[in-house]
C-alpha cells in the first residue's frame, strides 16, 4: 500500500503555521486579560468623578517607590505593544497562508464569511485602538466643542464625559464594541482550540460558550459608561 509522507518543506510550513496560531492565541489571551482589567477601570466612572480620577491616579502611583511614577503603566504598555505586534503579524501571516491554500486547494480553511469578518473587523479594531490612544492617552482630545481646555483634557473623568456627550463619538464606540464582540467570540474559542482544549464534543461546546460569555461580558461592561453618559445618567 502506498504511503503519503510530508516533504521537509511541507513539515516546515505546517510547523510555522502551528507556531503562528500559538502566537496569536497567547497574545490574544493577553489582550483578553487586559480588556477585563480595563473594563473594570472604566466602570469606576459610575462611582463619580472623584472615584474615577482616584483610580486613574492610582494606576500611575502603583508600586512606588519600587517603581517610578507611572512605571506600572509603562510595563503594561510594553507588554501590550509587543503582544499587538505579535498578534497582528501572526494574523496577517495566517490570512496570507489561508489565501494560498485556497488557490492551491492544499488545505481546508475557515468559512469565507468568518475569515473576512475577522480580517476586516480586526483591521477596524486596530484603527480604533490608534484613535482611542490619541483620544484618551497620547494627545487627550476633547471632541466636544462646548468642553475644551486643560480642565477637561487633563481631568480623566471630565474628558470621558465630554467625549460621550457627542453623538458621533458614541456611534464610533458602539461600532467598535460590535466588532470587538465578534472578534472575541470567535477568537477566544479559536485560542482554546489552538491550545488543545476542545478535544471532545463537550469541550467544544464549552469553548464556544466561554467565547460567547467572555465577549458579552467585556462588551456590555465597556458599553455601560458611554451609554450612561449619552443618556444623561452620568455628567
Amino acid at each position: 500500500m502506498p504511503t503519503t509522507t510530508l516533504s521537509p518543506r511541507g513539515t516546515t510550513a505546517r510547523g510555522t503555521t502551528i507556531a503562528l496560531k500559538l502566537l496569536m492565541a497567547v497574545t490574544g489571551l493577553v489582550f483578553v486579560g487586559y480588556l477585563l482589567l480595563h473594563m473594570y477601570g472604566n466602570l469606576k466612572a459610575l462611582t463619580g468623578e472623584e472615584g474615577f480620577n482616584e483610580y486613574a491616579e492610582h494606576l500611575r502611583s502603583f508600586g512606588e517607590p519600587m517603581l517610578p511614577h507611572g512605571g506600572l503603566l509603562w510595563i503594561v504598555r510594553v507588554v501590550l505593544i509587543l503582544s499587538l505586534v505579535g498578534h497582528v503579524y501572526a494574523a496577517y501571516a495566517l490570512w496570507s497562508r489561508a489565501g494560498s491554500a485556497r488557490r492551491t486547494k492544499y488545505a481546508a480553511v475557515k468559512t469565507a464569511a468568518t475569515s473576512k469578518w475577522m480580517r476586516w473587523g480586526g483591521t477596524f479594531l486596530l484603527v480604533f485602538i490608534g484613535w482611542h490612544l490619541l483620544h484618551f492617552t497620547i494627545v487627550k482630545i476633547s471632541p466636544n466643542g462646548d468642553k475644551q481646555g486643560p480642565n477637561i483634557t487633563q481631568n480623566p473623568y471630565q474628558l470621558v464625559v465630554a467625549s460621550f456627550q457627542v453623538w458621533w463619538m458614541v456611534l464610533i464606540y458602539v461600532a467598535a464594541m460590535i466588532a470587538l464582540f465578534m472578534h472575541l467570540k470567535h477568537g477566544v474559542y479559536s485560542a482554546q482550540q489552538t491550545l488543545g482544549w476542545t478535544g471532545s464534543p463537550k469541550a467544544h461546546v464549552r469553548a464556544k460558550t466561554i467565547g460567547l460569555a467572555v465577549a458579552a461580558l467585556i462588551v456590555v461592561g465597556f458599553l455601560i459608561p458611554p451609554l450612561s453618559i449619552a443618556f444623561g445618567l452620568l455628567d
